[in-house]
């Protein structure tokens, strides 16, 4: 007999993990599939790792410093194997963790593939489930450019196999992860190459954020190429060398690193069996609820192609299960000022819109304050690292719709103002409260 669950939710990640546990804790008979890793990409070859080798980066920084401070610092190296032991010990224990609140929440964990049947059944392995209804959250995977001898390169993924630190490393892209690695590349002492097919990295992103996270690469001696688009890798014993189509070469590297965007995880999951609409990527498209086009059928995180942020899918599968299974009809995530962080070297914060976004939609209403200082860690330091921050305001009560940050606490200081901001603060609210003197983040109270 085929088992039956109120709730099925097809990926074990962040966002799919999120909603089954709240559907759970309001009384749904809910399952989750999942033939990885559970936690997904963020947990174990994402945001966590990710953020552990930062810390690591950053130990190195604060060690270049603190001689400024009066410290006898001597540093012999670093051990990237020992670092690697321990960071994937912690993930294994995140993993039990996992397991252990599916359990507490007796939803059932189901180890395997999902693939549609029809639209009210799916297959894992040899055995069908049918359930009232489906969530798809399955994440995405990097992409790797179809090129000769794109597999002398590894991609994100591959970063966290590394066994050792290599001397010579390329990263090809311009998105945050490329920038992210980079920094933690350079800082643990790898000869650090970016290259991009544009002329800036972070082309999303505010220019004045582009143009400090440049101006920062190069200050920490990290070559940065422009106007690149790679056609082949070629191999020797030497090392790997990167040949573009206006036939530049680069090279040789120890390693090579993809960082050209990610595709979504649902070509396994016969959508058309079950008639869910995807777009010519694969992404699943849904309406503000995080309906597809089958009014039973949801999605929510990266494999909706929206916002492509943990905190995003965790907040979108909540407030799923708080609408369907609590009676909150109105609750919903709602996509606009979501702020997010960029582990570079310094830090980035942003929430809401850039300058550019803001004069398409407001035109002449809108106004920029901007301020650029040395932090006072660095007083007594040759080598100093600035930090940088811009409001955008608009209409005459200039309410702040835009917030960006980049320097020494950006990650931690974004979070608060993001609050305010979300709230509709205007620049004259932030003025009027008080500063936490001496600290980067009463800048953004102090404007003029």
């Amino acid at each position: 007999m085929t088992e039956h669950f109120d709730l099925l939710v097809i990926g074990g990640g962040s966002g799919g993990l999120a909603h089954a546990q709240r559907a759970a804790e309001y009384g749904v008979k809910a399952a989750v599939v999942e033939s990885g890793r559970l936690g997904g990409t963020c947990v174990n070859v994402g945001c966590v790792p990710k953020k552990l080798m930062w810390y690591s980066a950053h130990h190195a920084h604060q060690m270049h410093h603190a001689q400024d401070y009066g410290f006898d610092v001597s540093v012999s190296g670093h051990d990237w194997a020992s670092l690697k032991k321990k960071r994937d010990a912690y993930i294994e224990r995140l993993n039990g963790i996992y397991e252990g609140n599916l359990d507490r929440r007796k939803v059932t964990y189901l180890r395997g593939h999902a693939s549609f049947v029809d639209n009210r059944t799916v297959a894992v392995g040899d055995t069908q489930y049918t359930a009232d209804r489906f969530v798809i959250a399955t994440g995405g995977y990097p992409i790797v450019p179809r090129i000769h001898g794109a597999e002398y390169g590894i991609d994100s993924d591959g970063f966290f196999e590394l066994e050792e630190r290599p001397q010579r490393v390329a990263l090809v892209g311009s998105c945050y992860i490329d920038v992210e690695l980079a920094g933690v590349f350079n800082a643990l002492g790898s000869e650090t190459t970016v290259l991009v097919r544009k002329d800036v990295v972070l082309r999303s992103f505010d220019m004045m954020l582009r143009e400090e996270l440049q101006s920062a690469m190069h200050q920490s001696v990290i070559t940065l190429e422009t106007g690149f688009h790679p056609a082949e890798l070629r191999k020797s014993d030497t090392g790997i060398t990167i040949v573009g189509e206006d036939d530049r070469e680069f090279g040789e590297y120890d390693a090579v690193v993809w960082a050209v965007g990610r595709a979504p995880n649902s070509e396994t999951l016969n959508l058309e069996a079950a008639g869910v609409e995807h777009d010519g990527y694969g992404f699943i498209p849904t309406d503000e609820w995080q309906k597809t086009n089958i009014d039973h059928i949801f999605a929510i995180g990266d494999v909706t192609g929206r916002d492509a942020l943990t905190p995003v899918a965790i907040a979108a599968g909540r407030r799923l299960a708080d609408r369907l299974d609590n009676g909150m009809l109105d609750r919903r995530l709602e996509y606009h000022t979501i702020p997010t962080v960029i582990f570079t070297h310094p830090p980035i914060g942003t929430v809401g819109l850039t300058e550019a976004e803001a004069r398409e939609e407001y035109g002449d209403a809108v106004k920029v304050y901007q301020t650029r200082f040395n932090p006072m860690v660095y007083a007594f330091s040759e080598t100093k690292v600035p930090t940088a921050m811009k409001l955008i305001v608009t209409g005459d009560e200039e309410r702040i719709v835009g917030c960006h940050v980049i320097g020494d606490g950006a990650d931690e200081m974004l979070q608060g103002f993001a609050v305010a901001i979300r709230m509709g603060a205007t620049k004259a609210e932030f003025d009027d409260t008080v500063a936490i003197h001496p600290t980067s983040a009463e800048e953004l109270v102090t404007m003029r």
